[in-house]
């Protein structure tokens, strides 16, 4: 079942939307990340196999392939990882694709699960609010600068084990409160 969460570039100082696509291809198991990624996003493959299997959660034993999309946009950085590793959450039906309808998501992973500082997160904030996004998915150091965008609702992630509780409906996240 091919999986689609979406995230977002910043070129100079606009945010562009990326599509991440989950699907999974003939071949040994393993990932092949497609779409114009840099060598920090090419490493999202480890960093997201060992945080999936660190948030308790079984990694699909399949050959995976993510598309970042547009092709033609270059992507770089680590603030894909989370977006990538919801698609596989969705893609092996451990949530299903409507938990991230509505909603913008960046975050770095590290290999224990958790969820590190992303550079440029106002303007993907700005981006998401400005392409009808309801909802954006941010590192929780990172949530407070989120927030300085008005009507988008900005949920903190500690981890990728809490963002699953969150989106399974088992442990909700409360919302950064708007800065005032």
């Amino acid at each position: 079942m091919l999986a689609r969460v979406y995230s977002c570039a910043v070129i100079g100082l606009d945010g562009v939307i990326v599509e991440v696509e989950v699907d999974y291809t003939s071949g040994m198991p393993g990932m092949t990340i497609v779409g114009l990624p840099d060598a920090a996003v090419q490493e999202s493959r480890e960093r997201v196999q060992a945080a999936v299997r660190n948030a308790g959660v079984s990694f699909p034993r399949k050959r995976l392939v993510v598309n970042l999309a547009p092709a033609s946009v270059r992507k770089e950085g680590p603030a894909y990882d989370l977006p990538i590793a919801l698609g596989v959450l969705i893609y092996t039906g451990m949530l299903p694709q409507e938990a991230a309808e509505g909603s913008l998501v960046i975050g770095e992973l590290s290999l224990d699960g958790s969820v590190r500082h992303t550079r440029g997160v106002l303007p993907m904030a700005a981006t998401a609010r400005a392409q009808g996004f309801k909802r954006i998915f941010v590192p929780e150091t990172d949530a407070a600068e989120a927030a300085l965008i008005p009507d988008l609702e900005v949920i903190p992630v500690p981890s990728l084990a809490a963002l699953f509780g969150h989106l399974s409906e088992q442990h909700p996240i409360p919302a950064q409160l708007p800065v005032i």
